[in-house]
């Protein structure tokens, strides 16, 4: 009997030990903006459960994703490294990194943590199956903390889909009733008429319609976390639990998700404390804070609270250790394509204001990304335009971008002002231009590299490692001319023409880019040199020339060439052709082809998502 007892005694003294750890719940939500949750002060929205956790924890109003889109993010997040730095920012590629970088759960599974996700993964990189099983001990839709050995701590993360986009636009308008208004209450529901519409959309009865399925999709989000902490505490695990709250990135409607603007990056993020550690957090509970972060942060954050040693290739700050509280001025974020939709962003922000960089400006804010034509409201915004029914700045986002955008969000969420080139913040824009140079110097930011390069590079060797490489990858040169990229002049169209003879295929690359968004009457006197750049045996270069020579000179030379990329095998090729003929002005050539192309069973996701936008595109022009 005593030694039954004495047994007890030490299992019982082994448990409370145990308990000294923390658990840690992450609550993760999908294509959110703080813009519509009641705590960052939105009064027409409904989400008391988030509102509580953060009168009761630590708000925080200048979290930011470091990308636009969830597989961008989310290889951010659980990797404690920047996509531009693995070459994962492309939405969709899931190119290879090195085998040092692991999930940081990998981290907390050292100290004894039961690491559960339920259960999106969704990180973007090749060997993805591989990748996940070393980092979770649970990752299914069923994963739960009640699997854990007896008094082991838990790190848990619950993703919740009800707030996705497709949830918000994607889907037909019976889908969202099937899974978002069926599920809520009728006290819950939310009318077409109960909240503001954001200025940059049409306030007709049926963007209203289409429009309140962010707030009643929100509103069940907020539903399904109680019934989540409900358990928590029905599992008395809650006085053990520190929670994080927060969305994977901005809220997914058309000119906030996949923009590289402040609607696409700022999330909303809670950190909860229970009594019992309390004394963890740097900051007063009850009361926000405005310190910057991002999610290059949580990984490290993770590790270095429960007590592990960060590795070194994590960059991010931790949040709880000694220094939490010291000023982070700045943050630098990206955005780069999304699904079939080009692009390439780089983002600075204070907290105050959100500086961007549009490489490729000639592509609009709402360009074509089939998950958002295929929506009701991207079709009720494209038909209104084509009636004029849209004001100027509704208008704008289907229109070229500048090349630099500084927005004030603090007094202009909407983003409506554009303050670039007003010589009052002259010395803020300077600013963060050269922080944001210097970090993209300093990083090497692989994403300036072709996606058809990547492609075949990744298929030997990670680009992590090959951006290391100055004598091979020239980041310095590319990107002193990837920084011409939509400035205006003769003297820049001059520069650019130059370095369309460079011996760097990546630099005659960019001076392509760059020239796109040259006016026709400046290029009048280079169609020679253009021409010559047609010929270029470095194929991204022959295609860009090609859209320019077609779009601005209507060159049947240029159409052919246009028209017989769309159908190389190169999948990347193909997308930069399509791409390209979507923007232009008469896109007739073009139709035989892409029908065509719809006929292939085999077509890449990409390329048939970009032949889809180029079909309804046509279909709604000939309508109306």
């Amino acid at each position: 009997m005593r030694i039954i007892l004495l047994t007890l005694c030490m299992l019982t003294i082994m448990s409370c030990k145990a308990q000294d750890k923390p658990n840690i719940l992450w609550v993760t939500i999908e294509d959110t903006s703080p813009h519509f949750i009641g705590c960052y002060g939105n009064e027409n929205t409904s989400t008391p459960v988030i509102d509580k956790l953060a009168e009761e924890g630590v708000k925080f109003t200048n979290a930011f994703s470091t990308g636009t889109v969830c597989a961008a993010s989310r290889s951010t997040i659980i990797t404690g490294v920047r996509s531009f730095k693995k070459g994962t920012g492309h939405q969709r590629s899931q190119y290879s990194i090195p085998d040092f970088i692991k999930g940081f759960p990998y981290y907390l599974k050292q100290l004894g943590y039961y690491t559960t996700n339920n259960s999106k993964t969704d990180y973007n990189i090749a060997n993805e199956k591989d990748f996940v099983k070393e980092a979770w001990d649970e990752s299914s839709n069923k994963a739960t903390w009640k699997n854990r050995a007896e008094g082991q701590p838990f790190f848990a993360v619950f993703n919740f889909a009800e707030s996705h986009q497709s949830r918000t636009m994607s889907w037909t308008f019976e889908q969202y009733q099937k899974h978002v208004w069926n599920h809520l209450p009728e006290e819950d529901k939310i009318a077409d008429d109960a909240f503001d519409m954001p200025p940059f959309y049409n306030d007709t009865p049926e963007m209203r319609k289409q429009f309140a399925r962010v707030y009643n999709s929100i509103k069940l989000t907020d539903n399904r976390i109680g019934e989540l902490l409900q358990k928590l505490e029905e599992d008395g695990l809650k006085d053990d639990t520190i929670i994080f709250f927060y969305a994977d990135h901005g809220e997914g409607i058309p000119r906030a998700k996949t923009n590289g603007i402040n609607l696409g990056y700022r999330v909303p993020f809670v950190a909860w404390f229970p009594e019992k550690f309390k004394h963890l957090s740097p900051w007063e509970t009850g009361k926000p804070t405005n310190k910057l972060i991002s999610f290059e942060d949580l990984g490290p954050t993770m590790i270095d609270l429960l007590g592990g040693k960060v590795p070194e290739y994590m960059k991010g700050q931790r949040l709880f250790d000694s220094d939490s509280n010291n000023k982070k001025d700045l943050l630098l974020l990206s955005t780069d394509r999304v699904d079939n939709g080009l692009d390439l962003v780089r983002t600075v922000t204070d907290g105050k204001f959100v500086y961007s960089r549009n490489f490729m400006p000639f592509i609009p804010e709402v360009r074509y990304i089939n998950y958002l034509e295929i929506a009701d409201i991207t079709k009720h915004m494209r038909k209104d335009l084509k009636h004029g029914k849209l004001n100027a700045f509704q208008s704008r986002v289907f229109e070229e971008r500048p090349f630099e955008v500084l927005y004030d969000i603090e007094n202009d969420i909407w983003e409506t002002n554009n303050l670039a080139g007003n010589p009052k913040y002259e010395s803020i824009m300077d600013n963060m231009r050269q922080f944001m140079d210097a970090e993209l110097l300093k990083a090497k930011d692989i994403m300036f590299m072709p996606e058809y390069e990547m492609a075949k590079l990744s298929k030997t060797q990670t680009p992590y490692e090959y951006r290391l490489d100055d004598n091979k990858y020239k980041f310095d040169e590319i990107f002193k001319v990837a920084s011409l990229s939509g400035k205006k002049g003769e003297d820049i169209a001059k520069a650019q023409i130059a370095y369309l003879k460079h011996e760097n295929a990546i630099v005659r690359y960019w001076a392509s880019i760059g020239l796109m968004s040259q006016e026709k009457t400046l290029l009048q006197s280079y169609q020679k040199e253009l021409n010559e750049a047609l010929k270029d045996d470095y194929s991204p270069v022959a295609i860009t020339v090609s859209a320019i020579l077609y779009s601005k000179f209507q060159s049947k030379k240029a159409m052919e060439v246009l028209n017989n990329f769309a159908k190389n095998e190169d999948w990347t090729l193909a997308l930069m052709s399509i791409n390209y003929m979507l923007y232009c002005q008469d896109r007739t050539p073009f139709e035989p082809t892409i029908e065509a192309l719809l006929q292939n069973q085999d077509l890449n996701w990409h390329v048939k998502s970009a032949c889809l936008d180029f079909e309804e595109s046509q279909r709604l022009k000939k309508e109306i």
